[in-house]
C-alpha cells in the first residue's frame, strides 16, 4: 500500500472532562460518526474531530507496524475487490473502469491484509502474496488465471470456480475474504463514501479495526495511553 506516514496531530485536553473524553473514545471505537458523537457527548464537533484525528493517527502507526511483521500461514483466502464510483456502463468484472482495485488476503477466522493495486495481473499479485504468505500454505482463490502459478511457488492452491456458479466445494471457498469486502464497503457507505485521496488511510484503518474487532476499545485506549507517554517524554 503506497501510503505516507500520517503527521502526528497536536491536541491538548482543554475544557473537556475525563467522562466526555472517555465517551468520545468509546464512540470512535464503535465507529460512530463525529457528527453523532458530538451530539451524544455535547462536545463541539471540531473538538471531536481533533480527538478522532488522534485516534486515527495511533491506529495508522500501529497498523503499519503490524503489516511490517505480518506472516500468514495455512488457510489463506485471496480475492480482489473494487471500490469507488458506480460501475461504468459496458465495464464488467475485473478491470471495471473508474474503480480502485484492492487485493485482500484473509487467514480463515483470523486477520486480513489489504493492498491497493494497479491491476490484477500475476506480476502485481505474486510479490504481495509471497511477502505475506509463507511457502507451503494452503491458499484458496477463485478461478482467475493470474493465480494459476501459485503451486509453482510452493503453495497448496485450491480454487472455486465462480464463473461456473460454484461458490463452495467442501472447504474450498473464499467466503471469509468476501465477508470482509462486504463489511468494508458497508463501512464506506456509512461515511457517505470515501474520497480517493483518503482511501488508503480508510483501508488501513478498516484493516486494523477488523483485525482488532474483539478487543478494539481496549486496544485503542492502550495506543492512546502510549501516545500520551511519548509526548510527555
Amino acid at each position: 500500500m503506497l501510503l505516507e506516514r500520517a503527521k502526528a496531530p497536536i491536541i491538548r485536553r482543554i475544557r473537556i472532562s475525563t467522562k466526555k473524553y472517555s465517551l468520545i473514545v468509546k464512540c470512535f471505537s464503535l465507529d460512530i460518526t463525529a457528527v453523532t458523537t458530538a451530539k451524544l457527548s455535547l462536545v463541539n464537533r471540531n473538538t471531536v474531530n481533533k480527538y478522532y484525528a488522534v485516534c486515527k493517527y495511533v491506529i495508522y502507526e500501529a497498523a503499519l507496524q503490524e503489516r511490517h511483521e505480518i506472516g500468514f500461514a495455512n488457510g489463506i483466502e485471496i480475492d480482489e475487490a473494487y471500490f469507488g464510483a458506480k460501475r461504468i456502463r459496458g465495464k464488467r468484472g475485473r478491470g471495471a473502469g473508474g474503480k480502485t482495485i484492492v487485493l485482500g488476503l484473509r487467514k480463515r477466522n483470523g486477520s486480513v491484509y489489504a493492498d491497493i493495486i494497479p491491476d490484477v495481473q500475476r506480476r502485481t499479485l505474486f510479490p504481495i502474496i509471497r511477502r505475506v504468505v509463507r511457502s507451503g500454505s494452503d491458499i484458496y482463490t477463485d478461478g482467475w488465471r493470474s493465480y494459476d502459478a501459485l503451486a509453482i511457488y510452493g503453495y497448496n492452491h485450491k480454487t472455486v470456480k465462480h464463473d461456473e456458479n460454484e461458490f463452495a466445494r467442501g472447504d474450498t471457498h473464499i467466503n471469509g475474504i468476501e465477508s470482509y469486502w462486504s463489511w468494508a464497503k458497508r463501512r464506506a457507505i456509512k461515511f457517505n463514501g470515501i474520497k480517493k485521496s483518503e482511501f488508503a488511510h480508510f483501508l488501513l484503518e478498516s484493516e486494523w479495526r477488523f483485525n482488532h474487532r474483539d478487543t478494539i476499545e481496549s486496544d485503542i485506549r492502550l495506543l492512546l495511553k502510549r501516545h500520551t507517554k511519548k509526548k510527555v517524554s
